[in-house]
């Protein structure tokens, strides 16, 4: 494959293979169609033969070329593969799109200090565990970094003090940067507000632009339910967004894909419990996520693109939690 794709990539070649995809023909009359000297075509010829591309044959003083339609079929095969696989629902590349499109909704909308100011997202997710067992993966470090990035991101740096009070930093990597080599996508700092265990945890965390300041602080409210019977827990998330910059349009564009995305991770940890959460809009300038439909409700005051929380986007603005 790789033989034939150098081959077909040369603009004199491709050319050949269009006449020969008419009829078979000898090298004098490819090189006459084409515009070029003899030598020149024999070469390009011989360079589609060793590719398997074409066949050839002496018949008399001429040699005649004839298109070998099988491997290009071969070849339109993996494209097509390669598309369709692109396409699937919730893929990463359909996500990384859609978050292309959020990016390009705010920064119109980012025209002065404080214009996502008052954004707004609420996170419902249903997991079997129990309240204990996901508080300790809102908090402990170990537990915390298997889920707090999306998918194409991990964790490279964390700190979490569960104490009014208590530090966090968050930093992130691509998730296939292991050895470091690539720079840190993105880095978080943040303040515990509020640690009620089993039931309640309450920080604010600001994403930093290159520069070293704050793109915006996040409110984030984490708020556990037990399930009837014993059977899992709710967890209930509510955003909300102060002090935007105009340079957090990026950052802002992201929140929602990427939080959720986040929060799938730890209910897929956890075991997604079959309880429908019911996902109850607040108001305001508010997304409201359900993992019973995975679908977004927004009330969005005209300030960007409509969000929906279906997946992922890879880089800094997809991750500040």
């Amino acid at each position: 494959m790789d033989a034939l794709l150098i081959a077909l990539a040369d603009p004199a070649r491709w050319r050949l293979v269009g006449l020969l995809a008419e009829r078979p023909r000898s090298v004098g009359v490819l090189a006459h169609l084409a515009g070029a000297r003899q030598p020149q075509t024999t070469k390009h010829l011989q360079t589609l033969e060793r590719a398997g591309v074409v066949a050839s044959e002496r018949t008399g003083q001429r040699r005649v070329y004839a298109l070998r339609p099988a491997p290009l079929r071969d070849l339109a095969a993996e494209l097509v593969r390669l598309a369709d696989f692109t396409d699937q629902a919730g893929g990463l590349p359909v996500t990384y799109d859609r978050h292309r499109e959020n990016v390009t909704g705010e920064r119109l909308a980012a025209d002065a200090a404080g214009w996502a100011d008052g954004r707004a997202f609420r996170f419902v997710r249903s997991t079997r565990a129990d309240p204990e067992l996901v508080w300790r993966h809102l908090h402990e470090p170990a537990l915390l970094s298997e889920w707090w990035t999306p998918d194409d991101l991990r964790v490279s740096e964390l700190v979490f003090e569960a104490r009014p009070g208590g530090r966090i930093v968050q930093e992130y990597r691509d998730a296939e940067d292991v050895d470091g080599s690539d720079p840190v996508v993105g880095r978080a700092e943040g303040v515990v507000d509020d640690v009620r265990p089993g039931e309640r945890l309450a920080y604010r965390l600001s994403p930093l632009l290159p520069d070293g300041g704050i793109a915006f602080t996040a409110h984030v409210d984490l708020d556990l339910r037990p399930l009837g019977a014993g059977t899992g827990t709710e967890l209930d998330v509510h955003y909300r967004i102060t002090d935007s910059t105009v340079d957090s349009a990026d950052f802002v564009a992201g929140v929602e894909i990427g939080f959720g995305q986040s929060l799938d991770k730890l209910t897929a940890l956890l075991g997604t419990h079959p309880h429908e959460a019911v996902a109850v809009a607040v108001p305001g300038d508010t997304a409201t996520t359900d993992n019973s439909n995975n679908h977004s409700h927004s009330h969005d005051s005209g300030r960007g693109p409509d969000r929906t929380n279906t997946g992922s986007a890879g880089d800094d603005a997809r991750s500040t939690k």
